[in-house]
Formats: structure tokens, sequence, C-alpha cells
């Protein structure tokens, strides 16, 4: 289930007076090739791909309604000719894609547009907006199921998201990454994700006692007790509080699910948390933790030996607090000639990271045959194709003299087409399927390129052809 709306006009202005310039000079028809990635920095090595679904709804859903057309009218900067043209515009082009979950990275195309210039142009700003976001997110929760191993990861960001859109697509992007659940009730109604969640401090405080707000919630929820045990004292008041409230559980045949800690020195509290209850016999009780935890703050207190197996993520996680976007592009690569040929087209920069690169492309993952584990990603041209029986160099796009000779390898292309001729020939899997998909993608990688602390950098080469054509452009130009 989707929120239905006409997001038809979520474009920046000057998309629109492209268009109407592109219209005027009659090259509206031109078909030309966009690609969607993003850049290398410091805090970005991998991402998962997703948003894909919600970008494509957009996009084949794109309709100019009267009212739309009312308000471009009064901004009078568009001629009667334009706002005639956008009444009876929908997306006639091809759009090809990496799989939503998919481990992409800086340079990759992740999205490519074929189609009129007047279509890709419009659809530029949704895009970016839609997957700029989702994969942002969906790759903070990659980091952090990561850090957390095998234990439950529960995303509680809703609240502290940059409004609603942020907090449900937020919430869809953090399972897609690996959280187990979310808090959020609607996500979990629209993309039929698991919710969970207890009570808060509150709770404990409109009882006269700690003991009969835990009492009270148990009667309440006795097949899924989890007590939150530090409103006020966790080791003189909350945990035997809620062992009480346990051993009264279990002689009504009810098992507890454990206890809940939002504050204090996480490390100390759950190790002594995890005595008392072992103690008390409820060594299968969980404990979990919440309160502003990021991967890097599990890692830590993992290393510290804390006694955690539940943790509850919220702001830092829906925010992506350390890296706040994730900065991702949308930049022309090619115009298509009437005979089908392409004309590359390549953007200068003297920031080298900036210079794209050009014509049709794909991306292509390179597999070890006895590990299964990845190896190396190659972008090529669309036309290229390369036989695995043959050993296969790529090489450094700008350390040119760094080479690597794969002999016995499988080779996978990541891309599939999703729409064609303005037409969705694309099957789209759940959540839930594209979050065990993305498990599968994770675990198809060395942990040398997962780790937080200065990770090993992911192979990502141009194909002989390819960087034959940019090094030709880049010198052409400059001449």
């Amino acid at each position: 289930m989707e929120i239905k709306r006409n997001l038809t006009l979520l474009t920046d202005l000057y998309e629109l007076t492209m268009m109407n310039g592109y219209l005027n000079k009659n090259k509206q028809d031109e078909i030309v090739i966009f690609d969607v990635f993003f850049r290398q920095n410091e805090l970005i090595t991998y991402s998962l791909a997703a948003g894909l679904e919600q970008a494509i709804d957009y996009i084949l859903n794109l309709s100019f309604d009267e009212e739309d057309i009312s308000y471009l009218r009064k901004l009078k900067i568009f001629n009667e000719d334009f706002l005639s043209y956008l009444k009876g515009l929908k997306f006639t082009g091809d759009i090809y894609s990496v799989p939503e979950g998919t481990m992409v990275f800086p340079g990759e195309p992740i999205l490519t547009v074929k189609a009129p210039v007047i279509e890709a142009q419009l659809i530029e700003t949704a895009i970016l907006n839609i997957i700029n976001h989702q994969t942002l997110i969906a790759s903070k929760a990659a980091k952090i199921r990561h850090s957390a191993g095998n234990d439950l990861v529960m995303e509680f960001g809703l609240r502290r998201a940059q409004g609603p859109d942020a907090g449900i697509y937020g919430s869809r992007a953090s399972v897609i990454g690996g959280c187990n659940s979310t808090s959020n009730v609607l996500a979990g109604q629209m993309f039929d994700i698991p919710v969970s969640g207890t009570h808060a401090h509150s709770w404990v405080m409109s009882f006269d006692s700690e003991y009969e707000a835990f009492k009270a919630y148990a009667d309440t929820y006795p097949d899924a007790t989890l007590l939150l045990v530090d409103t006020y004292d966790v080791l003189k008041s909350g945990i035997p509080n809620a062992i009480k409230v346990f051993d009264e559980l279990r002689t009504k045949g009810k098992k507890p699910i454990g206890i809940r800690l939002d504050s204090g020195d996480l490390a100390y509290l759950t190790k002594k948390a995890r005595q008392m209850l072992d103690n008390a016999g409820y060594p299968d009780a969980i404990i979990c933790a919440s309160g502003d935890l990021d991967e890097k703050l599990i890692q830590s207190l993992k290393l510290q030996g804390a006694k955690i197996n539940s943790w509850g993520i919220g702001t830092k996680l829906i925010t992506s607090a350390d890296m706040p976007a994730l900065g991702g592009v949308y930049k022309l690569a090619g115009v298509v000639e009437k005979d089908g040929s392409i004309i590359p087209k390549i953007k200068i920069s003297e920031t080298t990271a900036k210079i794209t690169n050009p014509g049709f492309k794909k991306v292509m993952r390179i597999y070890d045959k006895k590990t299964g584990k990845a190896e190396a990603d190659l972008i090529a041209l669309i036309e290229e194709t390369f036989d695995s029986a043959k050993p296969l160099t790529i090489t450094h796009p700008i350390e040119t003299w760094k080479k690597i000779t794969f002999t016995d390898y499988e080779i996978k292309e990541l891309s599939v087409k999703i729409v064609e001729n303005g037409k969705l020939i694309y099957k789209f899997p759940t959540v839930k399927e594209i979050a065990s998909f993305a498990k599968s993608e994770m675990e198809s990688f060395w942990d040398e390129y997962l780790r937080l602390d200065r990770p090993h950098i992911y192979k990502v080469d141009l194909s002989d052809k390819l960087l034959q054509l940019k090094t030709e452009m880049l010198s052409s130009i400059r001449k």
C-alpha cells in the first residue's frame, strides 16, 4: 500500500526552464542518456541502492493537471505553447537500474535514463531526491547491521526524522539495510515490514511505583513483556522490579522477553544486568539497548564486553547523522543519433573526481569462482562483451600502472531494464525480499571492504575501451 499523491511538480525550477528552452529550440524529441551515481568521500566507500520503486512510481505517474498548469502560468515565465505541451506530457523512455539492495560504489551508474531530453530533464530532481535519501539510510543501516552481527536491530527513528516522508521511507530503507523491524506503524502497514515497540519512561512515571508499572504492562502483554528499567535506578530498582514481575509471569506459565536500557554506562550496566538476570534464572532474557547509538558505538560496546543482544537505533540512523546527504548526481552521458549511434558526452572539472565517464554504460561485477566473493567492478560501454573463459585484466582509471588479471572468475552484469518505452517491464520485489537480497550482497564481500575503520577500497575500474574513449575526449577538449 502506497500513499498516492501528484508529485509532478516535485522538481527544481531550472528543470522546467530548460524544458521550455528545449521546446523553444525544437530539441524536445532528442534522445539523451543520463546516469545517476555518487562520488567518493571519506565516509562513503560503499552503499546499498534503495528507492527504485518509489522513483519509478513518480516517473510513470507524471501528469500535469489543471492546478499545476494554472500555478505555472501565474509564474509568468512560461508561454502557452509550453504549458499546452505539459498537459499531455508522459514519460516514454527507457530506464535501467541495479536492483534495490545491490552493493554499489562511487562512480557506478545506479540508474540510467534513456529518453527524450525534455522528459529526462524533468525527472532529475525527483530521482535524486528519492534515491539519494533511501540509499543513504539503507547504507547507514547496513553499517549498523554489520557492527551488530547477528543481534536484533530495531529502527526507532520516526520522531527524529526530518518530516513524515523521511520517517516513512527511511524506515523502508532501514529494513532493506538490515534492520529487523521498525517502530513506524504506517511504514509497517505500507511495506508489510515487522513493527516493534514496548513502553516509554512516561508509562513507568504514570504509576505510583515502578513495580506497579511493570506489573501492569506484563498483565497487558504477558507474552511480550520487555521492560524499560532505567527510569529511576537500573541496578537498585529497575532490574529487581523486572525480575519480580518476571517471577510472577513464570508462575502463570509465561516467559518474559527481557529488559531495555536507554541511558547510562551501557557496558557496565548490561554486564551487571546479565549477572542479575542469570542468577534469577533468566539466562535467555534479552538485554536491549537504545539511546543515540550508531555503528561506531555498537562496535565500541562490543569491544568492552557489553551484554547486549538487541539494539534500538533512532536519531543517528534515520538522519544518517555523520553524513546527512549522499551527494548523488545526475549527469548527461550521451546523445542518441537518429541512426541509433551515440555521441558520448563528458563533464570536465579541475577536480579529477568530478570528471564524468562518457557514453552509454553498464556495470559488471567480477567474482572469484572458488570463494564466490566479489573482487572488483568494471564499468564498460553497453556494447562490450567479456568472455570469462579468457583472462581479464583491468586497469585503475587514474593510476593506470595499477593492473590486476583475473583467470578463474565469473562476471555478472548488475543493471536490469526496468522501463521500456514508458512501460514498466520489471516486477518489484517486496521489502522483505529486497532485505534478503541485500544480506546476500553484503555476504559476498570480504570484511575488509566493510570494516568501519580504514576499510580496504574496493576496485572499480573502467574497461579499456571506455578508458580510451574518456582519455581521447579529454585530450580533444583540452586542445
